[in-house]
C-alpha cells in the first residue's frame, strides 16, 4: 500500500458537463473513469478529495462583472452539484473554491474544507506526498491544481484518461499538458495506476 498517496477529483460538476452552463465537450466521459480510480483508492484506504467551484452569484469571475465566463456553479444551485453519476466513496473530503467575489479560484489549492482547513493543510495533516489528479478542465482548474501541487512540494500525477479540456483557443489543452509536464508532473492511466500505488 502506498502511504502518502491521495486522489484529487477536480470540479466534476453539472455545469461543466454536457447540458451545463459551461460544459467541457467530453465532460461526462471522465465520470466512469474517475469512479474506477476512486474505487481503487478507497480499497487501499487512501485519502480522496473532490474540489468544486462554489461561486457567489456576483463575482469578477463572471462576464457581467468583467470576467471571462458565463455564470456557472453558483452556490446551492443544481449546476454546482457534482455530476449525478459521480460515485464518491464514503469519507471523500469536499473542498470548495471560488467563494471570494474578487478571486477566480481555478486551483484546488485555493479551496477549503468544511472545517476551514486549506487543501494543502489537509494533505499535510495526512502525510500526503504524491497527489493523483483528474477531472475538469485540463486547461484550467486541473492545470492550476497540478501546478500548485508541484509548487507546494507534492509530486503531482496527472491521470491522462480522466481529464478533459475546453480548448477555448485551439491548442490550449496541449499547452496545459506541456505546462504540467514541465513543472514535474508524472502521468498514469487505469492500466498503470495499480503498479504505482502498490509499487
Amino acid at each position: 500500500m502506498a502511504d502518502g498517496d491521495a486522489l484529487l477529483i477536480v470540479d466534476v460538476q453539472r455545469d461543466f458537463t454536457p447540458g451545463g452552463a459551461l460544459p467541457a465537450p467530453d465532460g461526462d466521459r471522465v465520470v466512469p473513469v474517475l469512479n474506477e480510480y476512486a474505487k481503487r483508492f478507497a480499497a487501499r484506504h487512501l485519502p480522496l478529495f473532490a474540489s468544486r467551484d462554489w461561486h457567489p452569484p456576483e463575482t469578477k469571475h463572471f462576464e457581467e462583472l468583467g470576467g471571462p465566463w458565463p455564470p456557472h456553479c453558483v452556490q446551492n444551485t443544481e449546476g454546482a452539484e457534482f455530476h449525478p453519476d459521480l460515485d464518491l466513496p464514503a469519507g471523500t473530503e469536499v473542498v470548495s473554491k471560488g467563494m471570494d467575489p474578487g478571486d477566480h479560484g481555478y486551483s484546488a489549492f485555493e479551496a477549503t474544507l468544511d472545517d476551514g482547513r486549506s487543501l494543502d493543510r489537509a494533505l499535510g495533516d495526512l502525510g500526503v506526498r504524491r497527489l493523483f489528479v483528474g477531472g475538469i478542465a485540463t486547461d484550467y482548474c486541473v492545470r492550476a491544481s497540478v501546478l500548485d501541487a508541484a509548487k507546494h512540494g507534492y509530486q503531482p500525477v496527472l491521470l491522462l484518461d480522466a481529464v478533459t479540456g475546453i480548448d477555448v483557443e485551439q491548442g490550449d489543452v496541449a499547452r496545459a499538458l506541456d505546462d504540467m509536464l514541465r513543472a514535474g508532473a508524472r502521468t498514469a492511466t487505469l492500466a498503470s495506476v495499480d503498479g504505482k500505488l502498490d509499487g
